[in-house]
């Protein structure tokens, strides 16, 4: 199946619910159950299903944050997770930790001008193959790069892309001036797949639409069904996008489906700043308008006996 962009994606629904359903009836209706999902209905981010990624490396975008781990940049409030981007100087670790055993000097410092939060449940929780359901309110403002994604539990077939890289949402710079957008301002999502072979023989595949009603202050619900043969992104319901198994590949496997053939886990984030973000609306990133918030209400994860798909962690 072939998915063509188009002006405004309400205006076109593929395989659409005209409501949505709710958790009990789509496990039910659509043979779905529900493996994982946090509410965010405590006083505090349970660190049982979620860890903090702490340095300034910019994330190999050159990105302007430092992600932080404490409850000033990451915390619970009214039953939602709110991540904050704040102007404020930062000093942390120039390299992930992942990375220490790579570069010349591990433990070189470098100083950022925005603090933010990455969290994500590796190590905890991961997944191969399912239904990813994300409710979120997303900021706006140039510069602002939030997103949902994926990223492989262990680089079977070689660094990155090689392993593989799930996007199921990134916006960048919403609301900011843009002609050819509907109403005049950028509204755009985006899904994407990263493949191939290890940088710089990455590949990547995604669709980018217009979605006007990113813009009217609430929550919409981010969505990925992943099976070994397709992907399929949704947005309130909606189908936007879909890839299927021929058009990826790595250079570390023959095997049909790899790279996405092994378990991911799942990252919530909101950067600042960075190539994709800076070199598009009216370029690089305003001083005004922070804290900028990145809110989830939930985090639901969906599972099915046909799909063959596996889960670690609890």
């Amino acid at each position: 199946m072939t998915i063509q962009k188009f002006s405004t994606i309400g205006t076109v629904l593929v395989g659409s619910l005209a409501v949505a359903a709710s958790p009990a009836q789509q496990s039910s209706e659509d043979g779905w159950t529900m493996v994982w999902s946090d509410e965010f209905d405590g006083s505090k981010i349970d660190k049982k299903k979620w860890g903090f990624d702490v340095d300034c490396w910019g994330g190999g975008n050159d990105e302007q944050q430092c992600y932080r781990d404490g409850n000033r940049n990451a915390t619970i409030e009214n039953g939602a997770l709110v991540i904050s981007a704040r102007r404020e100087q930062a000093t942390g670790a120039a390299w992930p930790m992942h990375m220490w055993g790579s570069v010349q000097w591990p433990n070189a410092l470098v100083t950022k001008p925005y603090t933010s939060a990455r969290l994500s449940t590796k190590g905890k929780a991961a997944w191969r193959y399912g239904k990813f359901e994300i409710r979120a309110k997303l900021p706006q403002g140039q510069g602002t790069w939030p997103a949902i994604w994926m990223l492989p539990e262990k680089d079977r077939y070689g660094s990155w892309a090689a392993s593989g890289e799930i996007d199921i949402l990134e916006a960048v710079n919403l609301g900011v001036p843009c002609a050819k957008c509907p109403g005049g301002r950028e509204n755009t999502i985006l899904g994407t797949l990263h493949f191939g072979g290890k940088w710089p023989n990455n590949k990547h595949k995604g669709e980018e639409v217009p979605f006007p009603e990113v813009l009217d202050g609430g929550f919409h619900t981010y969505a990925i069904e992943w099976y070994p043969d397709r992907m399929v992104w949704q947005v309130d319901g909606r189908t936007f996008a879909e890839r299927k198994a021929n058009e990826w590949s790595t250079t570390g496997s023959t095997n049909p489906g790899a790279p996405f053939d092994q378990p991911f886990h799942l990252i919530l984030n909101l950067a600042i700043g960075g190539k994709l973000a800076e070199t598009r609306g009216v370029g690089g990133v305003r001083l005004d308008g922070y804290p900028k918030r990145m809110e989830v209400d939930w985090v639901r994860i969906w599972q099915k006996p046909e799909v063959g798909g596996t889960a670690s962690g609890k």
